[in-house]
């Protein structure tokens, strides 16, 4: 049996389909996309697991954001993602994210915060 990687398009489709995920707060097209063994690392969460992630990070109907995909690079099973958001009340934001892959199912997301602002200024 031949053991095929997914191709660089097919990862750049999974984030594309988290981040759908995540806007639309859809969780159980979010649970799908995620590999047992998640984990998820931001500068307020070190590695937490996927029970934690849902419950901590995941929109709970107050998310009201849009996101913008500016770039997706993959590079064998990693992504660097970064994307421009902006919220229900009037902030935004530019983040950049690492995905790690198993398959192509997600591994971990590592989170780097950019600044945020508020009528163009930072806040």
């Amino acid at each position: 049996m031949q053991d095929t990687k997914p191709t660089d398009a097919a990862l750049s489709d999974v984030v594309r389909a988290y981040f759908g995920a995540y806007e639309s707060e859809n969780r159980d097209a979010a649970e799908l996309l995620l590999a047992e063994g998640f984990t998820f690392t931001s500068p307020n969460d070190d590695a937490i697991d996927r029970a934690t992630y849902f419950e901590r990070c995941w929109p709970q109907g107050d998310a009201a954001r849009d996101q913008t995909i500016e770039k997706i690079v993959v590079e064998g099973d990693k992504a660097f993602v970064t994307y421009n958001c902006a919220t229900g009340n009037g902030k935004s934001f530019r983040n950049t994210e690492f995905f790690t892959f198993t398959g192509e199912q997600i591994a971990s997301v590592d989170v780097y915060f950019g600044p945020a602002y508020q009528d163009g200024v930072i806040v």
